[in-house]
């Protein structure tokens, strides 16, 4: 089976020579040398102030909005992984979805200002397929109605805007270090804080909110990683460089063998360094994306439909949540991400072509 994404693992005697520290400390979780080691390497690699360590990117988007005392509503995008509504749900605020861009897929900057009310007090927004959200208009309508603004950087892993790592805008970015993801740890996530108050609030309540035996300051949750995670972190850092690389072979062969296909592709802006883990094709109907994912399927290819449904149409949200996202609601009904990997060969990527251009029509 070919499938969307392929975790990359190390080979198991340099995963060894990092367990072999946790053996000989007998410290397995608890803010252990391996997590302090695997978080300052993240900020000098992704060039932030700081780095928390979490288990996994849905709590780290749920740190940030109750580090950031969040309530009432919160703008965010219908197109993206269920994870970024469940946070804001989870922590008893009200999404507030504003439509998407058709180039990027990513929330629509020139429509959020619009959705702003009484109510609001932050943006939550994803770089969806790692492709950088409008960072400069988000930051100067923040700005004018004194809004707080998370970025979901769960697939921007090592992006750079103009040079300048995405990880750095906004008041909080989280980030996802899931198996599926370029960086991993198996499980867990991160996240980046531009306020260092904010930051040491998040270091607090990701372990139960207290500090030592005696002193307890606030609410809590156990969201800590633990050595273990982060000593495959430690083993896939250093390979990163080379995934990428990898990656965009595979993308730039994708764009050739499917060039004329009359299939959509986004393109990587100029002044974008970008990650190429997400092949994201979107098909000219409904009908000829499932036709497609059929064969594909038939020949032991599994592409996945990032994202299906549009969340502004999830069933568990209350009816006053659901306003129409036309464009969200027609891409996540057509797009299909294509298999990539480290290892994807030639010929495989050949064949999915093959098949695509078979059934597309």
């Amino acid at each position: 089976m070919i499938t969307v994404t392929k975790t990359y693992l190390p080979s198991v005697e340099e995963y060894n020579r990092q367990l072999q520290k946790i053996w000989r400390s007998g410290w397995v979780t608890n803010s252990g040398s391996l997590v302090k080691e695997l978080a300052g390497k993240l900020r000098t690699y992704l060039q932030v102030p700081n780095m928390e360590l979490v288990a996994n990117g849905t709590l780290a988007l749920q740190l940030a909005i109750r580090a950031l005392g969040l309530k009432g509503e919160i703008i965010t995008t219908p197109f993206s992984y269920v994870a970024t509504t469940t946070a804001i749900l989870w922590e008893g605020c009200q999404p507030v979805f504003v439509d998407i861009e058709e180039k990027t897929f990513c929330i629509d900057a020139d429509k959020i200002e619009a959705a702003v009310s009484p109510r609001t007090t932050a943006i939550l927004a994803t770089h969806i397929y790692g492709f950088p959200c409008n960072v400069q208009k988000i930051e100067r309508i923040a700005r004018k109605y004194k809004l707080k603004v998370i970025y979901d950087a769960a697939h921007a892993f090592g992006v750079k805007l103009n040079g300048k790592s995405l990880s750095c805008y906004g008041d909080i970015t989280a980030l996802s270090f899931h198996a599926a993801k370029l960086f991993h740890t198996a499980e867990g996530g991160g996240v980046v804080c531009k306020n260092e108050r904010v930051a040491k609030r998040i270091s607090l309540i990701k372990k139960f909110g207290h500090i030592g035996e005696e002193d307890y300051r606030e609410i809590g949750i156990n969201a800590k990683m633990s050595e273990l995670h982060a000593a495959m972190g430690l083993c896939v850092l250093p390979k990163v460089s080379s995934l990428i690389a990898s990656y965009r072979k595979v993308s730039r062969l994708y764009d050739r063998l499917l060039e004329g296909s009359g299939l959509i592709h986004p393109k990587v802006p100029q002044d974008v360094e970008y990650n190429y883990s997400f092949y994201p094709v979107i098909f000219p109907t409904h009908n000829a994306m499932t036709r497609v994912r059929k064969a594909l399927r038939a020949k032991g290819i599994g592409p996945r439909r990032y994202f299906y449904p549009s969340l502004n149409q999830l069933p568990y949200l209350a009816p006053k949540c659901r306003r129409p996202c036309l464009v969200s609601e027609d891409i996540s009904s057509r797009v299909l991400c294509l298999p990539v990997s480290f290892d994807l060969r030639v010929d495989q990527v050949t064949k999915v072509a093959e098949i695509i251009r078979k059934n597309r029509a």
